[in-house]
C-alpha cells in the first residue's frame, strides 16, 4: 500500500551548474560531490537530508546536475554541494541554479541553454 501522503518526505529538486574547463561525466561528478557532501554532513546529515541524483536530467554539455533532496536541508546541501573544489584533481567551482518543488520546473532549468 505504501506510506500516506502526510508520512511521506517532502523534497526539493536542486539544480548545480559546473564552471570549470573540462567537461565531467556523471559517475565523475557523484564522486567528487558525495566526497564533499559526507564530509560536511557527515553520516546522519547525509541519511536525514536524502541526497538522490536524477540521472536523466544530467546535461554533459551544458554540465548541470539534478539532486533530489529533503526539503528542511536544501540548504545544508548547497553549501556542501559548494564545497566541492575539484573534480579529477581540476579546479571547479559549483553553483546552485534554481531550487524547485516540481521535477518538470527544475528539469527545464537544467536543460536550458545559457
Amino acid at each position: 500500500m505504501g506510506l500516506m501522503p502526510s508520512l511521506r518526505q517532502k523534497k526539493r529538486y536542486v539544480v548545480f551548474e559546473i564552471i570549470s574547463d573540462q567537461k565531467f561525466s556523471l559517475p565523475e561528478v557523484k564522486t567528487s560531490v558525495d566526497e564533499a557532501l559526507r564530509s560536511f554532513l557527515g553520516q546522519l546529515g547525509m541519511g536525514k537530508a536524502a541526497p538522490i541524483y536524477v540521472d536523466e536530467k544530467f546535461d554533459q554539455e551544458a554540465q548541470k546536475f539534478l539532486l533530489k533532496v529533503n526539503n528542511k536541508f536544501v540548504d545544508e546541501i548547497k553549501m556542501g554541494v559548494a564545497l566541492c573544489k575539484s573534480i579529477k584533481n581540476t579546479p571547479v567551482i559549483i553553483k546552485s541554479v534554481i531550487v524547485s518543488g516540481s521535477i518538470k520546473k527544475a528539469g527545464e532549468k537544467s536543460k536550458a541553454k545559457n
